[in-house]
């Protein structure tokens, strides 16, 4: 048997460990999702045992599938940026940078401060991808991801950004009425942000449980991305958690106030991973993204 499968295979599993979802590995590759399945069986046999653990919905990779997830996301994430390197070299392209993070991240933190990047960097495009998964990682044509939470992860170099705190927020008015009324976080109309991707940010259930605060009812609206709730708290509908990154903006201009003491510190940070052998344009925009981060901290 040939110790290394065929690459067709590799990449179908990426795809499908990225995704989380056979369907939309299937619709990302252009092929059938009977194909995506059979492709994965022949890479078990390949490999000699199971990478999906198919008692779960959705199915979970396995100690065996995490251990290649990780090293086919490094590995073909290496042969992109040699690729995008070896176009560079050619002048077949233009400069560019692939960034990866959630799109409350993009929308609040990031692209606010892409004109300071672009101002000193015109010859570089910084393309971002918002992906369905709330923690981003490291794939083909992903040059670098920002991502939320502890660290720990194995692929190209991490380095943190900036530790994270959260804080209920809501529109002016709204708390007035609120406090007018007496009426604290046990009581409050709370919006939610959840999916079957956002797995690794802490809920209502979590803030509460670590101020101690009783509710009978988490009942509120419910959105599955941090901007449509972030527009519904705009308008005054209720209090969703805000976090620094995301919120502050909207606190510093006023159409956003933080509930009194009702900051939290969840042991969470923001990182920033790039490759491990980043292409230059790349290893910019990581050395920018630091030294402003750094400047605003």
């Amino acid at each position: 048997m040939e110790r290394f499968p065929p690459l067709r295979l590799l990449t179908t599993f990426e795809a499908v460990a990225r995704h989380g979802s056979m369907r939309l590995a299937a619709a990302r590759l252009n092929v059938t999702q009977p194909a995506v399945s059979q492709a994965l069986k022949a890479l078990e046999e390949h490999v000699g045992t199971t990478l999906f653990d198919r008692a779960t919905r959705p199915a979970q990779l396995t100690e065996a599938g995490e251990l290649l997830s990780r090293a086919v996301r490094d590995g073909l994430g290496q042969i992109s940026a040699a690729l995008e390197d070896i176009r560079a070299l050619s002048g077949q392209d233009g400069a560019q940078v692939m960034v990866s993070c959630t799109l409350g991240m993009a929308t609040y933190w990031l692209m606010p401060r892409l004109p300071q990047f672009y101002a000193s960097h015109p010859e570089i495009t910084v393309n971002v991808q918002a992906p369905a998964t709330d923690l981003p990682h490291l794939s083909p044509g992903i040059d670098i991801a920002i991502r939320y939470g502890t660290g720990g992860w194995r692929e190209g170099t991490t380095q943190k950004l900036f530790d994270e705190r959260v804080c209920p927020v809501a529109a002016p008015a709204l708390l007035d009425r609120l406090e007018a009324e007496g009426i604290g976080l046990d009581g409050a109309p709370l919006i939610h942000v959840r999916s079957p991707h956002n797995q690794h940010w802490a809920g209502w259930e979590d803030y509460l449980r670590a101020r101690g605060i009783a509710r009978s009812r988490l009942s509120g609206q419910t959105f599955n991305n941090y901007v449509q709730a972030a527009q519904a708290v705009l308008d005054g509908r209720g209090v969703m958690l805000g976090w620094r990154s995301i919120a502050s903006g909207a606190v510093r201009d006023g159409a956003l106030r933080m509930w009194p003491g009702g900051e939290l510190d969840l042991g969470t940070s923001y990182f920033v991973t790039g490759a491990r052998r980043p292409s230059h344009p790349a290893k910019t925009f990581l050395d920018w993204i630091s030294a402003t981060e750094h400047a605003e901290g």
